[in-house]
């Protein structure tokens, strides 16, 4: 049971870190200090798309799952939770550098947006 619990701890941990990575350079023209954090983020984000790797917490997740007695799964975080609900098809390594460029291209316009309020004020 706890080991499940952890589990989709996790997953919840994880997608959080996904949502932050995209959008949370929009924050940091509302808190300029979380750039400290945001910017390491969304580069570590930006290189697992780019790379082609596996971040750390799937294969957490996948081993609490099967400590708990559950189906652990083989693919990324990203093509097992998120890949059917957007991308059916699935998750092919040309997918993974747009992801990748979306994300950039998003912490781009939202540095620039922040940069450019900061310099207004």
């Amino acid at each position: 049971m706890i080991d499940s619990t952890l589990a989709t701890l996790v997953v919840a941990a994880h997608f959080a870190f996904i949502v932050f990575v995209v959008a949370g350079g929009f924050l940091v023209r509302l808190r300029p200090r979380l750039a400290w954090v945001h910017l390491p983020c969304a580069l570590w984000g930006t290189f697992i798309e780019i790379s082609g790797r596996v971040c750390p917490l799937t294969p957490l997740e996948v081993e609490l799952r099967q400590r708990a007695g559950e189906a652990g799964y083989g693919e990324s975080f990203v093509e097992h939770y998120l890949t059917s609900l957007v991308y059916p098809e699935g998750l092919t390594r040309p997918l993974q550098w747009a992801l990748a460029g979306a994300v950039l291209a998003a912490n781009v316009l939202a540095y620039g947006w922040a940069l450019r309020s900061q310099r207004r004020r």
